[in-house]
Formats: structure tokens, sequence, C-alpha cells
């Protein structure tokens, strides 16, 4: 598979303190890969610099090798990229389909017919509030609102972050099903080892800005024990 996102020698900050030192990674056009590691081990940042949604940073990020400018999320989302942060994310005082139809703008993609079809509780509610639905419900027209862009790739920031063991399984089976449907790939940062890991291909491991581990993720699979690597 071809090359589809790279960062070379990313360095990122926030003030005095840098959270990437130096991350070079490639992800391939269809590959799902997940990311771990405990907080603050920069999982979050490397996304964001993914996407630009990072400013303060030194090195080369590409996609598709058009190059990722810093700061500018809305037109490195048309290159094909998307993104769902950490949280619901979507305008709780508009409907369900007001959301979607806002995020197709970027991409003047009226067609929520895929989407539907994906999520069946989402045509069944078009027309209720963002706001009164359940947080996995929630994620689900965040899901939704990213694919109406047209993504080749999904970024993913700890999307089961505060749900219940149940909906968190529901949740990674979604992801799972529409990037098969749709061919899409994934990069999913998530807490939960072992609970992802039956969602994705390859696993890759920071700590204190630096990716220690990088490898299929069947190979963490077999390890009797995780900690050793956090």
């Amino acid at each position: 598979m071809a090359v589809l996102l790279e960062l070379e020698n990313v360095k990122a900050n926030y003030g005095a303190f840098r959270a990437l030192k130096g991350v070079s990674i490639a992800f391939e056009d269809g590959q799902r890969t997940g990311i771990f590691g405990h907080n603050g081990s920069g999982k979050s940042t490397l996304l964001r610099c993914c996407v630009g949604a990072h400013r303060e940073l030194s090195g080369r990020v590409t996609f598709a090798g058009n190059g990722v400018a810093p700061g500018a999320v809305h037109r490195n989302v048309k290159l094909g990229i998307g993104f769902v942060p950490q949280g619901h994310n979507v305008f709780t005082d508009l409907s369900v389909e007001q959301n979607l139809r806002i995020a197709g703008l970027m991409q003047e993609n009226a067609d929520l017919a895929t989407v539907y079809e994906l999520f069946p509780v989402l045509r069944a509610r078009r027309r209720q509030l963002a706001g009164t639905m359940s947080g996995g419900e929630q994620q689900m027209i965040a899901f939704g609102m990213a694919l109406m862009t047209r993504p080749r790739i999904l970024l993913l920031d700890e999307p089961t972050t505060g749900l219940a063991p149940v909906l968190a399984n529901m949740v990674l089976e979604t992801v799972d099903r529409v990037s098969k449907a749709m061919s899409i790939g994934l990069v999913l940062v998530e807490q939960n080892v072992p609970r992802t890991l039956r969602f994705v291909d390859r696993a890759i491991i920071m700590k204190m800005g630096r990716v220690i581990s990088d490898g299929p993720s069947r190979e963490l699979l077999d390890k009797r024990d995780l900690w050793e690597w956090f």
C-alpha cells in the first residue's frame, strides 16, 4: 500500500513543554492503526499535528503528497483528512440532520444517504436536537459529520472516553464497520489497549513524546502482560 499520511521529524510544543520529540512515522492508504500510551505521552498532539490543529511545531507533515499546513484545519480536511477530536463535538442546539449538512458544506456534499445507511438511528432521529441524544449517539453524529467531508483517512481521538463498556464496544464496532464499508483508513487513539487491538492492524505505543513500539497489533494481543510497555 502507498503512504498516505506522513510525519517527518515532527517536534511539537505547548509553550516551553515539548509534547513530541522528533516523531517520524508514516500511515499507509487503508491502514488501521491504534495509538496507545499514558496521558501526556503525545498521542492526541500527534493527531492534532496530522490535521494541522496544532500550530507550534517543526518538521514536516504531508498527506497524499500535499503539505499539511499548521493552523489551517479547514484546508487540510479538504485534502481528505477526517478528524473527530476528543469529546462529542456536535452542535447541541441543532438537529442531527443540520449537524450533518453543516459538515457536508466543506466538500459541497449534500448526500446524507450513505451516513443514514451506516447509522440507521440517525435517520430515524434526524430531526432531534443533537444535545438531547446519548453520548454514544452523539459520537455517531460526530463520525457522520467526519464522513460528510469524504475523508480518505479518519483520525479519532479517544472516541470511547466517558462511555460505559457496552457503549464503548458499540462505538468501536461502528468505527470498524464504517472503515470496512467505505475503505477508509483509521488512526485511532485510545486508552483501553486490549479492547482496541481487536479493531486495528497496527499498534503504536508512545511514551514521553516518542514512539517506543510500532508493529502488528497481533504482537501486542499475544503478550500476557501489557504493563511492561507503559
